[in-house]
């Protein structure tokens, strides 16, 4: 061998050595979300690049949330990355809890996020979250029972359409439901979507003076359109259905209407996991004619919790899966139409991603949503399916356990409403508002 190549073989060495040496096994916690399942499938890519190897705690959404916020809060350490979201990643920031994201590099591109999703996980404009994808939520429907109810969807229905074609498409004696929508009891499950609703009926959380307003009959609307709906049209045991749920249920050709979470769109219409993928139609999500439509804004992200002994690999992990490379490779291997949405801008203009049926309405979705004017009058907060005040997350657990309830006939919705109201008011005052 001669001195140059012993040379480059012994530089080599010396690398892999150094590699493995700084190599980290990091833990991270997350949804058991279709998207989150994918990236799991694919962390050998990282590996390969970094050495590090990963952890995972995959968890449904209710108990991750509790974990996450268990662990943090308690500076437990047991996970070097969170999964978190718009509510979490400004109130943990501003906590000190969150590692800040402002030391990325340059070919990560942060200015290439879509704004919407840069600005709800930042504080004072800096990141404290990167977005693994973003959503809204909107229609999809089966253009085929459509057709048979004798209506055409469109682009932008109100309350009243919905209405109406969920209870033409049912047909309960084989187990067709109009209408598939959350009823399982978290402030992230049938509270984001109620508190959406909620804001298209023209209710609120709390008025100017945070005074709660479930007494009002802005909200009596909501709650009981919702639960005749449901009564009507829904599949049976709807208060224990979440998004995983129903999108097992829409898949199977359960559901002639889903309206959930935009990022859903790519699993419905994949012919591998949804006997109804090519009758699937989109359209925005449903308003009441007051000027808002009942769409949320949100974004899963990943965050680092301040604290872990290995930020420095935490950081490689976030800058691998939600970059614009991580889109690519997902792209490669799964095709465009399953790549994480709703995160970057540059995914938008990607001539490979225009055409799928699901993308502009996606986009206009996360786009009409407006996180400091959510509802038909004034709030004091921000968020569009969530009120981010620390206290939120307890109070909406606890009402959307009542709210539950009432879905599933256990009370009816004016003893779920004041029990929300009270419960709400006693919270609040506790905490000093």
């Amino acid at each position: 061998m001669s001195l140059r190549n012993a040379f480059r073989v012994a530089t080599a060495l010396s690398v892999l050595a150094t590699s493995a040496a700084y190599a980290e096994t990091i833990t991270i916690a997350t949804v058991n979300n279709g998207d989150m399942i994918r990236m799991q499938g694919l962390t050998d890519d990282f590996t390969e690049k970094t050495g590090h190897e990963v952890e995972w705690v995959t968890l449904e959404e209710n108990v991750l949330r509790q974990r996450v916020t268990t662990d943090i809060s308690a500076k437990g350490g047991q996970f070097d990355i969170m999964t978190i979201g718009m509510y979490e990643a400004p109130i943990w920031a501003k906590n000190n809890w969150l590692v800040p994201l402002d030391d990325l590099p340059d070919e990560y591109d942060v200015d290439d996020l879509l704004p919407a999703m840069r600005g709800g996980l930042s504080l004072d404009g800096t990141l404290y979250a990167a977005p693994f994808y973003g959503e809204s939520s909107m229609i999809m429907y089966r253009t085929d029972l459509m057709e048979e109810a004798g209506l055409e969807m469109p682009d932008a229905p109100t309350w009243e359409f919905v209405a109406d074609a969920a209870r033409k498409m049912t047909d309960k004696d084989n187990e067709i439901y109009g209408i598939c929508l959350r009823g399982k009891a978290g402030w992230g499950e049938n509270m984001a979507f109620l508190t959406a609703t909620a804001n298209s009926f023209g209710a609120r959380w709390f008025d100017e003076d945070w005074t709660p307003q479930f007494d009002t009959e802005a909200w009596s609307n909501t709650l009981n359109f919702y639960i005749d709906l449901m009564n009507d049209a829904g599949p049976p045991g709807a208060s224990n259905n979440g998004f995983n749920e129903n999108l097992s249920l829409f898949q199977q050709g359960k559901c002639g209407m889903w309206i959930d979470a935009t990022v859903a769109a790519s699993f419905v219409t994949n012919p591998d996991d949804s006997t109804v993928a090519d009758k699937v139609g989109f359209a925005l999500a449903p308003d009441a004619g007051l000027g808002k439509r009942s769409n949320w804004l949100w974004a899963w992200a990943l965050a680092i919790p301040a604290g872990t002994q290995k930020e420095d690999a935490a950081k490689e992990f976030i800058n691998w899966a939600t970059s614009k490379e991580y889109i690519e490779l997902v792209a490669s291997k799964e095709g465009w139409a399953n790549v994480p949405p709703g995160a970057r801008t540059s995914l938008y203009e990607n001539a490979n991603y225009k055409d799928i049926p699901f993308a502009k309405m996606t986009l206009d979705s996360i786009l009409s949503a407006d996180p400091n004017n959510p509802a038909v009058d004034p709030v004091p907060y921000v968020g569009v399916q969530f009120a981010a005040i620390p206290e939120f997350a307890g109070i909406a657990t606890q009402v959307g356990q009542e709210f539950s309830a009432a879905l599933a006939g256990q009370q009816s919705a004016e003893e779920a409403l004041e029990k929300a109201q009270a419960l709400t008011v006693d919270e609040m005052e506790a905490a000093g508002y």
